[in-house]
């Protein structure tokens, strides 16, 4: 067997399918639309217990995140997403992921074993439709420093997307 497998040579046309696959399965599409609306108001009690609201995050650019621990799409995205919080937050960014799963236990046990740092809370009903709608997961949404849903992200983020989507609104100036 080895040895018929050793003489396989591979048309390119195969080649460039698997390149494909590869491609989508770590780096699948993502439908960014721009927006231009009012963040309805979002409350939220973050897994370590404090509460936190869109309305506190004012000033800053925030990106809203829907996942969860089952969808291996967000699962890909979450480094990413922890390196270039780690990198902007101190320029004015913040993350705001909330949880589809079930229950907050194996959200807080997935989050220590990863040692993501981000804010994580559970969804709950109604948070999706106030921003835009989510209907597949992942699913963002940049909210910029007044208030305004700036984004709609339908697919996973990456660090360059984040960063070509984020740094524009970071260097706006906030208005009262």
């Amino acid at each position: 067997m080895w040895a018929r497998v050793k003489k396989y040579r591979p048309d390119w046309l195969t080649l460039v399918l698997l390149g494909l696959i590869v491609y989508v399965w770590f780096r699948p599409p993502a439908w960014v639309s721009d927006e231009n609306r009012m963040a309805q108001e979002v409350k939220v009690a973050l897994l370590d217990g404090r509460q936190i609201s869109l309305e506190q995050l004012r000033g800053k650019v925030v990106l809203v995140n829907f996942w969860a621990t089952w969808c291996p799409y967000c699962r890909h995205e979450m480094p990413d997403m922890e390196r270039f919080y780690s990198d902007y937050r101190d320029q004015g960014f913040e993350i705001l992921a909330l949880s589809q799963d079930d229950a907050p236990e194996p959200v807080r046990q997935f989050l220590a074993k990863e040692a993501y740092l981000f804010p994580v809370a559970m969804a709950q009903a109604g948070q999706g439709a106030a921003l835009g709608g989510v209907s597949r997961l992942p699913t963002s949404f940049l909210i910029d420093k007044q208030g305004r849903v700036r984004h709609k992200i339908n697919g996973q983020v990456h660090y360059a997307r984040l960063e070509g989507l984020v740094k524009p609104l970071l260097d706006e100036k906030a208005r009262p």
